[in-house]
């Protein structure tokens, strides 16, 4: 059956529901003859109106994004020197912290010494009275020789066997030897230099403090005897004594303020009336 085209191309191009007038929209319809023709052939200005629009969200999207990305940077740029401070004062903090220990510590340590030095200080002190006490209650004997008490009578002076007694009274030669022998004893007997020495550190120093003995050369001049009758060796004179002057036949020892004077060197002799003190002596087995 034959095929009326054109009516067919006619119907097609000229028919009421034909809505494009271009060839190509009618190409395109005759190619799809589906709603979306419709669709197509609609206002070509909205569509780039709205990818326009699509566009510049996208932009704005970008824009918002990179914005965002630059703040963190900046705030963290930003934020950068304060962290570091924050740290150093940490730090710092951390070093108050331990010299304050440190500190604490040595304080400590201090008052521990303190208190030590403090107990050693008592500890001394303790020991320095137990010392003391010790010493007081040790007799004397373990630390110095005791004084020996002495074998003569009260006011008599003891030496090499004999005790020995100086007067404060003053009698002539005579008297003198009867006051010793009332006594126990005799005036001195002086036979060595250390006796003689003993008697005269006995006597105290004066202008002229002179003291009878027993000699005497009232028999015979110039041979001087002993009271107990034995005759005098050497002895100790002064230098050009005896001289016998005015009838000087007793003996007596001096001890003046002169420090130049000796004790192997103090007899003289003396008229036997005069008025002197004197020195007796007496064995202690009398």
């Amino acid at each position: 059956m034959p095929v009326n085209r054109e009516g067919m191309n006619t119907n097609l191009i000229d028919g009421p529901d034909d809505d494009c007038s271009s060839p190509d929209v009618r190409y395109s319809v005759f190619q799809n003859p589906d709603k979306s023709g419709k669709r197509f052939c609609q206002d070509p200005f909205k569509v780039a109106t709205a990818c326009l629009t699509g566009f510049c969200l996208i932009l704005l999207l970008i824009l918002v994004v990179t914005s965002v990305h630059s703040g963190k940077a900046r705030s963290s740029d930003q934020e950068s020197p304060s962290s570091a401070a924050e740290s150093h004062m940490h730090k710092g903090c951390a070093n108050v912290s331990a010299l304050t220990e440190e500190l604490q510590a040595v304080k400590k340590e201090k008052s521990e010494l303190e208190k030590e030095r403090t107990q050693l200080k008592n500890r001394i002190a303790e020991l320095a009275f137990k010392c003391w006490v010790f010493l007081e209650a040790t007799p004397a004997a373990q630390t110095t020789p005791l004084p020996t008490k002495s074998p003569c009578p009260e006011d008599w002076k003891h030496f090499d066997g004999s005790c020995y007694y100086v007067s404060e009274y003053r009698r002539s030669w005579s008297d003198s030897q009867t006051y010793c022998k009332r006594q126990g004893g005799h005036l001195a007997i002086i036979l060595t230099a250390e006796e003689q020495t003993f008697i005269w550190n006995l006597l105290p120093r004066g202008y002229w403090n002179a003291y009878w003995f027993g000699i005497s050369d009232e028999k015979v001049e110039d041979d001087w005897y002993w009271v107990d009758g034995t005759k005098l060796v050497g002895g100790f004179w002064e230098d050009g004594e005896p001289n016998n002057h005015i009838n000087e036949d007793c003996g007596y020892m001096i001890k003046t303020d002169v420090l130049s004077r000796v004790a192997i060197k103090s007899w003289y002799d003396a008229p036997c009336h005069m008025s002197l003190p004197w020195i007796c002596e007496k064995l202690l087995s009398s």
